[in-house]
Formats: C-alpha cells, structure tokens, sequence
C-alpha cells in the first residue's frame, strides 16, 4: 500500500467471535479487518479534490423523546469513530474518534452491499450484465435446481428472491451466523458457497413477492458480477471507479480466495474520506471529473426507486424501504415526538448501512454526502433507537447547511 494505515493494533479480537465483540474490540476489529482476513488490494488514482468548505458544520441538533442533543451528544450516543459531511463537495465536517485518523482504513460492513450494486451498474452500462431481468443461472448454472432457480438478478440486488436466509444477527445457529463462522475457517469460498447453495425457498413464496434482507443472496450477487466481468470485485472496483473517479488512498476488500473472489456482502475497507468520494461518485450519478458517464441512465434513480413487495412496505417507510442493496432510512413516518419532522423529499436520499452503524447517506437534491463509523453497543438495534436518531441528526444537519 502507498500509505501505511493507522493505527495498527497489536492483539486483534478473534473474528470468529465478531459478533459479540464489546465495544473494544469493535474499534480495533473493524480498523484491522483489512489485517484479519485474506484481502484484495484496489488502488488509488489521482486524488479529487475535497476542499474545506467556507461554510462550516458547527453545530446541529434533534429532539427524540421530548428530549434535545447536539453534535457532541450525537457523537458520544452513537459511538461514532469518524463522520464526514460533504457539502457540494466540499468539507463542511470531519471527525475522528477512538485513536483513528485519515490514514484508518474502517470495514464497511453491508455498506459494502452498495458498493457492490453500484457495480453492478457499471456492467450494465459496459454491456457485461446484459439486463437486470436475467436469470440468476444465466451466470451461475451451478445453481440450477436449487431455491434460485427462476429469480432473476432484479430480485436478487433488491432482496426478493424469495430464498428463505436467516439474518438473525442475535442467534448463534441463523445463516449469517454460519456465514460468519466460514469466514473464520479454511476454505471460506467452498463454505459459503456450500451454504448459499443449499438455501430452500419460503414455503409458498414466489420470486419477487416478499422482502427479506440476505446476506446470502448479496453474496451470490458478488460472485455473479466476478463471473459477469471475469475479474473480482476489488479489481473491477480500482478500474472502473476508485483510480478513475480519483480516490486518495488504496482500499481492501476481504476476500475468501485472493486474486480471484471476494466477498459480495460486506468486508470493503477504505479511509474515510474515500468513502466520502464515493458517495459522490453516487451523487453525481456515475459521472468522471472528465465526463465519462459509467452508470447507466436513471441508474441511480432506479437504485433508490424502493420495492414495494411485502415486507418492505411498512408504517414507518410507506414508500418501502429497500432498493438495489440501498436503503430507505428516512424519518420514519410513525416516529412520535421527534424533530426534524419528516418530509417526502427525504425518501429520495440513498442509505449504504452496516451493522453496527456504518452509514453512507447520499442526498442528490441537497449536494449532501455524510460518512458515518460507529461500534453501537448492538448489530442492530431497534429502528426508534440509534437508527432513528441517526436519520434525525442526518437531517438536522442537511438544515443546518441549507440554512447558512
């Protein structure tokens, strides 16, 4: 790597037991991850340029419960480890917590997931995805006959294949559980694959009725872009968008077999401000610095166009809340006593999240990116707690600078 990532821990945690990790070792595991399992360099190009914004964040604040919180109790709340506020492209913010400075590469967790549908949306444009609507065995025929066959890409990136996975983050014996425990062993590709191969659909479900959130399935989607593209994920990110778009700093991606596949689910690992030039890549819809157009049409646009299939469809986010592995994270609509109020345009903005509160929130309409890290005390909490307050602050934030 061309700058050596700081800090570098000397007793990592075991990653076999990374789900329940205290908060500790959840700072040092999720800078080392890149340490911890085989990974996949991708490097930089030349750096686009994040200038200091003249208008500064100072300050913004929420009400959850009748009760308000600044910035700073944000911070503390939230256990944030990094946040970045990128306002028209420039810094309007940038925090680093727990020992962590510009040089830490932190794991993204699922905010890998958008990472990789974004990729997803550059081999369409290049033609190496011929459609959306392809079936999941045109590129995988390992997986004719199994609970995949039929679904088509479509239902996979939005998570409506079908295919019954159990994501229960809490429960020893769930799929990611197990997923998790092959990725601590030998051979992690044959395990996993083994294990996503032999999922069974939910009874009485067909393809594309039902919402149900899969690692699994995101997984499979990785493999088929590697399959699709004849590179893995980690190359076809450093030529398509990380030298080209110009981020500053190599990344690693956790792989299961280096050189030739990585993980589709999560284990993408970059420092902060990189993730902050990503979401700009997104915000400017897939645009280069040159002009060079590498998303299709209304790609983004369709990315944040939420399934509306069961499950998805809920009182807090009446407009669904999952699209092509991006979420809808907005006030939710059945949130009581709480400010910012809601408002429509909110749905529109794209959410990359990780357990644990790994966030990035693209808002095209505003010219708003904020990153943000974190170690919650739970993988994932119950959405009128931190997720709540996280969607509040992100908004009170978005008024702050619109406001200045």
């Amino acid at each position: 790597m061309t700058v050596c990532p700081k800090p570098a821990d000397h007793d990592l945690p075991d990653v076999a037991d990374m789900l329940s990790w205290n908060q500790s070792d959840r700072v040092i595991g999720f800078r080392n991850d890149y340490r911890a399992y085989p990974g996949d360099l991708f490097r930089h190009g030349d750096p686009f340029p994040l200038p200091r914004a003249d208008r500064r964040l100072i300050d913004a604040s929420y009400t959850v419960g009748g009760v308000s919180h600044d910035l700073d109790d944000y911070l503390d709340r939230q256990s944030v480890t990094g946040m970045l506020v990128l306002k028209d492209g420039k810094i309007a913010y940038e925090y680093y917590g727990a020992g962590n400075d510009p040089s830490t590469l932190w794991t993204s967790r699922s905010v890998g997931k958008s990472v990789v549908s974004t990729l997803v949306g550059v081999a369409v444009k290049e033609g190496k995805i011929a459609s959306l609507d392809d079936l999941v065995t045109r590129y995988e025929p390992d997986f004719a006959g199994t609970a995949f066959e039929g679904v088509t890409l479509r239902q996979l990136i939005t998570h409506t294949s079908g295919v019954d996975w159990n994501e229960d983050y809490t429960d020893p014996g769930s799929d990611f559980a197990k997923l998790t425990a092959c990725e601590a062993s030998d051979d992690t590709y044959r395990c996993v694959f083994g294990l996503v191969h032999g999922l069974k659909r939910k009874p009485g479900v067909e393809p594309g009725e039902v919402w149900s959130y899969t690692t699994g399935g995101a997984w499979l989607l990785g493999d088929i872009l590697e399959k699709a593209t004849g590179t893995n994920i980690a190359t076809y990110l450093q030529e398509k968008i990380w030298k080209p778009f110009g981020m500053a700093d190599d990344g690693v991606w956790h792989s299961y077999e280096p050189g030739r596949h990585d993980m589709g689910g999560h284990g993408f690992n970059a420092t902060l401000t990189d993730w902050g030039r990503f979401g700009l890549y997104v915000m400017r819809n897939g645009e280069l610095a040159d002009g060079t157009e590498t998303l299709p049409d209304g790609w983004v646009r369709d990315a944040r166009t939420w399934t509306t299939a069961r499950g998805s469809v809920t009182a807090s986010h009446p407009e669904g809340t999952y699209g092509y592995q991006w979420w809808n994270n907005s006030i939710a609509a059945d949130a009581a006593a709480a400010s910012p109020p809601r408002t429509a345009a909110m749905a529109e903005n794209l959410w990359a999240l990780g357990i644990f509160g790994q966030v990035i929130m693209v808002d095209q309409a505003q010219q708003l990116v904020i990153v943000q890290w974190s170690t919650w005390p739970q993988a994932e909490p119950a959405f009128d707690t931190l997720p709540l307050e996280t969607s509040l602050m992100f908004s009170a934030i978005a008024g702050e600078l619109s406001r200045r």
